[in-house]
C-alpha cells in the first residue's frame, strides 16, 4: 500500500466560513432524566450521547416502529400494495378486549379497509387495532408477523430488540434498545414515502379524528418524526428525527415520567446535537476519487472510490482540522470485478482518525489478450526487481 494525500477534501464543504471560525468547545452532554437515552446523526451514524442505550426495556408502541418498517419494506417490493383491501378479523377489531384502554384506529370486524389507511393507523393514530391488521394482511398471523419482525431486527443489527406482537402491549418476551430504535428509524427514514406518513398531524377514519401523539410536531417545525409509546410498564417514550440545516439527528428516550417530560428530554439533546456539532457530505458514493493503473487488463486504468456517500460529524467550526488519505493498493492486476476493494479512504480529524472506508473499483476491467498480459508481466517482473 501506498499513502497519497488526498488535497480535495470536498473543499466545498470543508472550507466553509465555519473554518475560518475559532473552534466551539463542546461541553459535557446535558442531565436527561430518562432510563435510557440515545443521539446520534442520521447519517454519518456517529453516536453524540448514550445512556444505557444497549439496556432490553418494554418499548410499547415504539414496536410499531418495526410494524411499519416491514410493512414499508413490502410495499417497496411490491408484495402489497396501498390499495390492498384488508379485511379485518375479529383479533384486530377495535372491540378486542386486550385493546382496552389502548390506542385504536377504530376499525369494525368483518369491514373491509385499504392498507394505506391503516398504515396511517399505526403511524398517526397508533392504533393497536390497525396493527394487527397489517399483520394478519402481511403474513397471515400475528405470531408469523412477528417472526418476520424478529428477522428483519437481525438483518438490521439490532442485537437487543426481540418481538412477540406488532403493537407492543406489555409481554415479558417482548423489549427493544434505545440503540436498535435508533437504528430502525434510520432505516424507515430511508424509505421516503412511508416516512411522510410520521410528520402528518392527523388522521381521520370512521369519523373520528385523532392527532399524532408526538406534541414536538406542533412546538418544533424541525421535527418531522417519529413515534410515541407508553405503558405503565414503559413508561413515557418518544423517539424523533429532526433536520436542521440539512443535518438530521435521531433521538431516543425511554423511561420517562410524563408526556411533558418526554418532549423536555427530547429537546434537551437535540439542542446539544445541532448546537455543537455539525455533519458534512464528503463524498458521493460512485464517484471518482482516484485513478490507478491496471496491468493486464483491456484498459490501462481503473476508478477508484467509495460504495456509498461518506458522512462525518465533528464538533462545530473544526472543519478545517479535517485531513484524507487514499491508500491505493499499489498493483492492481486485471480482471478486477466493479466494487471489488483496492484500497481505503483515511478520514482525520486533528490528526485522530475518525473514519476508514473501502476504495472500490467503479467498474470492471476485464484481462487484455495475451500479449498484453505477457508484457505486462515482464514489465512487472523488473519493477519488482528493482524495488
Amino acid at each position: 500500500m501506498f499513502k497519497q494525500v488526498f488535497a480535495a477534501l470536498a473543499a466545498a464543504v470543508v472550507m466553509s466560513t465555519n473554518a475560518l471560525a475559532q473552534p466551539d468547545l463542546v461541553p459535557a452532554p446535558p442531565s436527561v432524566a430518562a432510563s435510557a437515552y440515545f443521539l446520534m446523526d442520521a447519517n454519518s451514524g456517529e453516536v453524540l450521547i448514550e445512556h444505557n442505550a444497549d439496556e432490553r426495556i418494554p418499548p410499547a408502541s415504539l414496536t410499531k416502529l418495526m410494524t411499519s418498517y416491514v410493512l414499508s419494506y413490502e410495499l417497496e417490493r411490491g408484495q402489497v400494495s396501498n390499495d390492498d383491501m384488508v379485511t379485518i378479523s375479529k383479533n384486530a377489531w377495535a372491540q378486542n378486549p386486550i385493546f382496552n384502554g389502548s390506542s385504536l384506529m377504530w376499525i369494525e370486524v368483518g369491514k373491509q379497509v385499504p392498507l394505506g389507511e391503516l398504515h396511517k393507523g399505526v403511524v398517526i393514530s397508533s392504533g393497536n387495532d390497525a396493527s394487527v391488521a397489517v399483520a394478519e394482511h402481511i403474513a397471515g398471523s400475528e405470531d408469523a408477523f412477528a417472526s418476520m419482525m424478529n428477522q428483519h431486527a437481525a438483518r438490521l443489527g439490532m442485537t437487543n430488540s426481540h418481538f412477540v406482537n406488532s403493537h407492543g402491549l406489555p409481554d415479558p418476551e417482548h423489549y427493544m434498545s434505545a440503540r436498535d430504535l435508533a437504528i430502525l428509524s434510520k432505516a424507515i427514514i430511508a424509505y421516503k414515502n412511508e416516512y411522510a406518513l410520521y410528520s402528518e398531524h392527523d388522521f381521520v377514519f370512521n369519523n373520528i379524528r385523532q392527532s399524532n401523539r408526538n406534541g414536538l410536531l406542533w412546538s418544533d417545525p424541525t421535527v418531522d418524526g417519529l413515534k410515541t409509546g407508553h405503558t405503565t410498564t414503559a413508561g413515557y417514550c418518544l423517539v424523533t428525527s429532526a433536520k436542521r440545516e440539512g443535518m438530521r439527528l435521531i433521538s431516543v428516550v425511554m423511561g420517562t415520567s410524563s408526556t411533558p417530560a418526554r418532549e423536555r428530554e427530547t429537546q434537551k439533546l437535540l439542542s446539544y446535537g445541532f448546537r455543537y456539532f455539525e455533519t458534512h457530505q464528503l463524498y458521493a458514493g460512485g464517484t471518482e476519487l482516484t485513478r490507478s493503473k491496471v496491468w493486464k487488463g483491456d484498459s490501462e486504468e481503473v476508478s477508484l472510490g467509495v460504495q456509498q456517500d461518506v458522512f462525518i460529524t465533528i464538533p462545530r467550526g473544526r472543519s478545517d482540522a479535517l485531513d484524507a488519505q487514499l491508500n491505493v493498493d499499489e498493483v492492481l492486476v486485471a480482471p478486477i470485478t466493479a466494487d471489488q476493494e483496492h484500497g481505503e479512504l483515511v478520514v482525520s480529524l486533528a490528526g485522530e482518525e475518525k473514519l476508514r472506508v473501502p476504495l472500490v473499483a467503479l467498474q470492471a476491467v476485464e484481462e487484455g489478450g495475451i500479449l498484453k498480459r505477457l508484457w505486462d508481466s515482464i514489465v512487472l517482473f523488473f519493477v519488482n526487481l528493482i524495488s
